[in-house]
């Protein structure tokens, strides 16, 4: 394994291609309905249109609308940016005033590398202060590193001044709310005074207001009355509270604050951890010794590790195999040495092709290269071995030149090497046709295996023949005695196979169609996914209460949920989100949590241990839960919107409806066997306490509605009236009632109302009434839906997704509404339609560059024939080892069909070979002797190309190699049986029909 520098060492850049703009747009005190049509649906259409938009996605909820603008792969982000910033500013006008709209930062929902937890270590940091050392120590530095986008907290308390006006005091006191909101409008705030001019200098004036003592807010005056003064202090309790939270962080069942980390398109996951994780290392050192902010819950960068330090092996590993392979069949140091300088020479050259190119070396790329190992010492075997034979044979006859034995030698194969690499590389270049989510991840494989086969055979053609001039010119033993006891054995076996095959032909062909169509005929059974499931050391569970309990019940239901989580051997620790943290672009309400666990090394299975966690977690009631892993998760998101695999859509106008029919789909699969997490996304009725003016009482006693509605929303919803600076932390000064004032009907019934009449209670002039209304509404595409989620376990994706399609489809939804599937299942059909148009561009490919080049139908259908030989045993393999028919696996067959090609190259044009130049003629002796000299490359090339595989197919379940495994297993699996049916059928097949076709290529002008 060679040494790849640092600096290439990156990591998987997967999804730069899709950018998902999310606008955060605080609507304060909108109900969910209010914030679809106010604030939802304008920017909706003017995003819907936007060049290259592929998705509009909307959710509307409590005084907050969330929109996810997707764009296609390919596409530039900050033009997008710009695009979207300029339909905002158009659709600004049509929004509510004092509403604008935020544009999310330069980040995806692939961004999130890292949860950093702050906790208190001995209880003696309060929740306030953890939350204060998140905001302004940690979050500031973390800012400030080159490639962060975007720093979240979640958890703890956050500080405010609040003053909490008595209703009754203000009424005592004649003070009205308007005269506290303009008397601490302006507290704490440091004024100009201008300049005094004096006779050589002048000097600033300035009034120094600025005071963060509780004392100075409470003498502020706010009515003067017979002739004394009524300060804040006399109307309102003044404090340092707590703001109203709609999220809350624990680690380890215990409360703690969570930071998100999320990095900007481009930047290296790798890197960019460590300098996160360096940073807060120094922070950790001046922070009080009861903190610890440096406590890691999820690292992304682990994976990426993990992943490619065993794709490093399994590299290293293959080389070591194809070593040994080599020496076994070439039986000589100096054959061995010369055909192995292939490999690194071949990786060096790809490597300072991707640095010069600015790619990076990742877990696809180097994966690449393990998959093209075995491959890339083919066309140098192949050389070495005609050069070593000839130079052998030049013993044993008229010696001739060393130099014109190598060159002879070297030419003779050189124009079947050219082609059979070129084969290899063309069925490769339709896969990066291949878009989405599966582009991106086999995109760099491509590139990473062509590059590295093309710089195999400049090696072959360039450097193999200069050493074998000088390392095979000498007189040493190992030409005199022929082929090593092995070759001899094989030629031996395999010369009693052709005498036996070439009187059995017909049979023998027959059995091969009729085994070809029987593996065809299996492949619609084979079990089928969209990608192999990843290994990726972490657990995340999403927690949904019913919408309507509060943050206090999820907490504890949460708390709950981790102890038990703890209680699984495997779990390090567990970190719990609840809600929505302040900066968050996801609407999500109070009653959901999303947690992460960080699992050790185990001897069980990954799907054993996310049963266990299951089972443990069954036994909370009224809970959904949906078990995935953080990639994964984030995956289904991308593809469908939701964090699940299989999505059943339902699309319409009127919300309870949807419920309706989404509640009938629900209970329609819910027994199908491999269903399991199934759930109904939350849209539902939560209670809510509507106040409706009563607009004649209104007149009667003078009160505008519209300033009714701004002081209801002042003293229920509470407003942010200053901001007062303590050095370079600024925290809000905001007004409203008194939790105890506020927490009935009654009691707001009762609340004073200024008027032109004097203070009136509340429930003078609206009517107070406790119904229910949506908790959040979301849009796609300019319509309601609602989604019915499920995952699945113990049984392939593809067939439980596809019972699901056949249950749902026989469901009568009403006029106006429809549905539509989603999820990995679709994805893996629309790549699965795409792959199978390629292979037919790939075969068609391979035709036209093999008849280019024999300039015979016959010859090139009968190399062409080893890719049903081929198919026979990948379909096999995938058989045997109970792998599911994914997109990797049809990478595989696609790579196979070019390897597999490379066998029938080398023999036909050896026939040819010895016709032209070596005086043979057509017929059973010059066959079996094409064959025999043809054996060893033949054998030694294929059988290096599956072996050096062997690593991949060991530990499939490995980070890094689960996606690399199913490629492999074609991959072997085809070689395996593709060898020995090209060995056994391909003399068959040119004795039988390819007489005609070499005597063309001979000689063209013949018809």
């Amino acid at each position: 394994m060679p040494y790849f520098p640092p600096f290439l060492i990156q990591n998987p850049n997967l999804f730069s291609g899709l950018i998902i703009g999310g606008q955060d747009t605080e609507a304060s005190g909108l109900a969910p309905e209010e914030v679809e049509q106010l604030v939802s649906f304008p920017l909706e259409t003017a995003m819907n249109g936007l060049p290259g938009v592929t998705r509009v996605r909307s959710t509307s909820g409590i005084g907050l609308s969330i929109i996810f603008v997707e764009f296609d792969w390919g596409t530039d982000i900050y033009r997008n940016r710009q695009v979207v910033s300029e339909r905002l500013d158009t659709a600004s006008a049509q929004l509510p005033i004092g509403i604008k709209p935020i544009l999310g930062p330069v980040t995806s929902i692939m961004g999130e590398i890292l949860l950093i937890g702050v906790s208190s270590l001995n209880g003696e940091t309060t929740p306030m202060e953890l939350r204060g050392i998140a905001d302004w120590v940690i979050r500031p530095q973390l800012l400030g590193i080159a490639g962060v986008a975007q720093v979240i907290p979640i958890g703890g308390d956050i500080k405010q001044y609040q003053i909490l006006p008595h209703i009754n005091h203000l009424w005592f006191y004649n003070v009205s709310l308007e005269e506290v909101l303009a008397s601490a409008s302006g507290f704490g705030k440091n004024t100009a005074g201008g300049y005094l001019e004096g006779h050589r200098h002048e000097s600033l004036l300035r009034y120094i207001g600025h005071t963060t003592h509780l004392d100075d807010l409470q003498k502020t005056v706010v009515h003067y009355l017979q002739d004394s003064s009524v300060t804040l202090h006399q109307v309102s309790t003044i404090q340092l509270g707590t703001a109203l939270k709609r999220g809350d962080a624990s680690i380890d069942a215990k409360p703690a604050v969570i930071l998100s980390i999320q990095k900007q398109p481009g930047a290296s996951t790798t890197a960019l951890t460590m300098e996160v994780e360096r940073n807060l290392h120094e922070i950790q050192k001046r922070l009080p010794q009861d903190v610890k902010a440096d406590r890691i819950l999820f690292r992304q960068a682990t994976f990426i590790e993990n992943s490619i330090q065993n794709v490093k092996e399994a590299l290293r590993d293959g080389a070591i195999l194809v070593t040994i392979i080599l020496f076994i069949f070439l039986m000589n140091v100096r054959t061995t040495f010369i055909s192995l300088t292939a490999i690194p020479i071949s990786i060096l050259i790809t490597a300072i092709i991707f640095k010069w190119f600015g790619l990076s070396i990742n877990t696809m790329t180097l994966g690449g290269i393990a998959i093209a190992i075995g491959e890339l010492v083919d066309d140098a075997v192949v050389d070495v071995e005609n050069i070593f034979r000839r130079l052998r044979e030049n013993k044993v006859t008229t010696p001739q030149a060393i130099l014109h034995v190598v060159r002879g030698a070297s030419l003779e194969v050189r124009s079947s090497i050219v082609f059979a690499t070129g084969t290899v590389i063309l069925v490769f270049l339709p896969l990066f046709a291949l878009s989405g989510i599966e582009g991106r991840f086999f995109a760099p494989l491509g590139i990473a295996y062509v590059i590295s086969i093309l710089a195999s055979l400049i090696v072959s053609i360039t450097l193999t023949p200069v050493l074998s001039s000088y390392l095979l010119s000498h007189n040493f033993k190992a030409k005199e005695h022929g082929d090593g006891w092995l070759v001899r054995q094989l030629k031996f076996l395999d010369k009693k196979l052709l005498q036996w095959s070439l009187n059995h032909g017909k049979f023998l062909i027959f059995v091969l169609v009729c085994t070809t169509i029987t593996a065809v005929s299996s492949v619609p059974f084979l079990n089928k996914s969209f990608l192999p499931s990843f290994n990726e050391g972490s657990v995340t569970i999403n927690l949904r209460l019913e919408p309507g309990m509060s943050l206090k019940e999820s907490n504890r239901i949460g708390t709950m949920a981790e102890k038990l989580i703890l209680e699984v051997p495997e779990v390090k620790s567990v970190g719990r989100r609840s809600g929505r943290a302040e900066l968050d672009e996801h609407a999500e309400g109070v009653y959901s949590s999303e947690i992460d666990v960080d699992l050790g090394a185990s001897q069980r299975s990954r799907d054993s241990i996310l049963n266990d966690i299951r089972r443990r977690l069954e036994s909370l009631s009224d809970v959904r839960i949906n078990i995935g892993q953080p990639i994964s998760h984030r995956l289904d998101h991308l593809l469908s919107g939701v964090r699940a695999e299989i999505a059943v859509k339902v699309f319409g106008e009127n919300l309870q409806t949807l419920r309706e029919q989404a509640e009938r789909i629900q209970s329609t699969i819910k027994n199908i066997p491999g269903l399991t997490d199934l759930q109904i996304e939350q849209q539902t009725l939560i209670p809510q306490l509507q106040i409706h003016p009563i607009r004649d009482a209104a007149l009667k006693y003078g009160l505008n509605i519209n300033k009714l509605g701004e002081t209801v929303e002042t003293l229920l919803s509470g407003k942010v009236i200053n901001q007062i600076l303590e050095g370079s932390q600024r925290y809000d000064l905001v007004l409203r009632l008194a939790e105890e004032d506020r927490n009935s009907v009654e009691k707001i019934g009762n609340i004073l109302i200024d008027s032109p009449s004097g203070k009136i209670p509340l429930k003078f002039v609206a009517d107070i009434k406790e119904k229910t209304g949506p908790n959040q509404i979301n849009r796609e595409n300019a319509l309601r839906r609602i989604v019915v989620m499920a995952n699945t376990k113990d049984r392939a994706l593809g067939s439980v997704a596809q019972e699901v399609q056949e249950k749902v489809s026989n469901i009568s939804l009403p006029e106006g509404y429809f549905l539509r599937f989603d999820g990995q299942f679709e994805s893996q059909q629309a790549a699965t339609r795409l792959i199978a148009l390629l292979s037919m561009v790939a075969v068609a490919g391979i035709f036209i560059l093999l008849y280019s080049h024999f300039q015979s139908t016959t010859l090139t259908l009968i190399i062409m024939a080893n890719v049903p030989m081929a198919l026979i045993g990948s379909i096999a393999a995938i058989w045997l080892t109970n792998q599911t028919l994914s997109v990797a696996s049809l990478v595989g067959f696609i790579t196979l069909a070019g390897i597999a090609t490379r066998n029938g190259i080398m023999k036909i044009a050896h026939y040819i070979h010895l016709i032209k130049y070596e005086n043979e003629s057509f017929g059973v002796p010059m066959i079996i002797r094409g064959s025999l000299e043809r054996l060893t490359p033949v054998l030694m090339t294929a059988l290096v190309a599956a072996f050096a595989l062997t690593p991949l197919l060991v530990g499939g379940h490995n980070p890094g190699k689960e996606i690399l495994h199913p490629v492999a297993v074609v991959i072997f699996g085809g070689l395996i049986s593709s060898t020995l049916l090209d060995t056994l059928l391909t003399p068959v097949i040119v004795w039988l029909v390819g007489e005609k076709g070499i005597n063309k290529h001979l000689n063209p002008a013949l018809e």
